[in-house]
């Protein structure tokens, strides 16, 4: 099995960072990381999940791939999700999201890039299993 505390390792570093998540394609929480923050992430991640579902439905309707980068600003902050489209493999065990919550004055750039590699690898690996 996939050691996620040490694949989002280097996710945690980046500047600005609060937590993350990592699910599997039904939405169950298969990492979590709220260390630094008072924020249910299992909750946050599970909602904001069920919205980039949806809107990678919409991508499809409109005759698009999968959405593979959901992104909500606000003036204090950055959640993201990241999904690995499923791009290593056509079934579902493969695909994976993550979830991260960033302060607005944080390196959410770097964290974005990082979280992209991150899931792909992450996905990759649960191809293999």
């Amino acid at each position: 099995m996939i050691e996620f505390d040490q694949a989002m390792k280097k996710l945690r570093t980046v500047n600005g960072y609060l937590g993350s998540a990592v699910l599997n394609f039904s939405g169950e929480t298969l990492y979590m990381d709220e260390e630094n923050t008072s924020v249910d992430i299992a909750y946050s991640a599970s909602i904001f999940n069920d919205a980039f579902r949806m809107i990678s439905e919409s991508s499809l309707d409109v005759g698009f791939a999968d959405a593979s980068l959901m992104e909500a600003r606000t003036e204090d902050g950055h959640v993201f999700l990241v999904n690995s489209s499923g791009n290593v493999s056509k079934d579902n065990f493969s695909k994976l999201t993550t979830f991260a919550i960033f302060r607005d004055d944080g390196n959410v750039a770097l964290g974005k890039m990082i979280m992209e590699k991150t899931v792909q690898n992450m996905s990759k690996s649960m191809a293999e299993i």
